[in-house]
């Protein structure tokens, strides 16, 4: 049975509403540090959009193909080629051995053409960041190569991904729960789309 089979009758009542508030508060967290940095991401040669990310979450996966089912049927033709396409190359890449540095099916011109839709990661990306474990001392991590350099000289302004971690992962435990979805999920954004 395909995954979309499997989740169609999900009600999106358990994870629409839920997954776009979280996903608003991580944008309006992102967009105060970046603005007290005065960082943007704009003309990065290092584009994210090139690095191999992959969303484990069924939240993710559901909210990024609503975006994608909304869009034109030739447009989601297009697009579905194109998934194919980096899928292929990404696996020929592993064969090699290689680093897979492949421009994301969604990047059009430079723009996320599902940008409302995009997974968790497409929005915390680029910014040094810390996670907090119950009784442990933050984990501090750099931001992307082009943060790093513009930032070099300035103080660490805290971002705690920490909050958001932990929304996600309740909302994905009472997806599932509900759902009783109980497959490991480990897709790129290209992936996702041929689902």
């Amino acid at each position: 049975m395909i995954f979309h089979d499997r989740v169609r009758d999900i009600d999106s009542a358990l994870w629409l509403t839920p997954i776009a508030q979280i996903f608003e508060r991580m944008d309006a967290a992102y967009d105060k540090v970046s603005e007290a940095y005065g960082f943007h991401c704009r003309g990065c040669a290092d584009n994210c959009c090139l690095t191999r990310f992959h969303h484990h979450t069924l939240a993710e996966t559901l909210y990024l193909k609503r975006g994608f089912e909304g869009l034109s049927d030739d447009l989601k033709v297009e697009l579905k080629d194109k998934a194919r396409d980096v899928v292929e190359k990404t696996r020929k890449a592993d064969e090699k051995g290689e680093t897979p540095r492949i421009m994301c099916p969604l990047n059009h011109e430079g723009l996320c053409m599902l940008y409302v839709y995009r997974p968790m990661i497409c929005r915390l990306h680029g910014l040094a960041h810390e996670l907090i474990k119950p009784g442990q001392s933050p984990v501090l991590s750099e931001g992307c190569g082009l943060f790093t350099e513009k930032t070099r000289s300035m103080d660490y302004i805290p971002f705690d991904r920490t909050p958001f971690y932990v929304d996600m992962a309740l909302l994905e435990q009472n997806l599932r729960k509900v759902s009783g979805f109980t497959d490991r999920l480990k897709h790129t954004v290209a992936e996702i789309i041929l689902l």
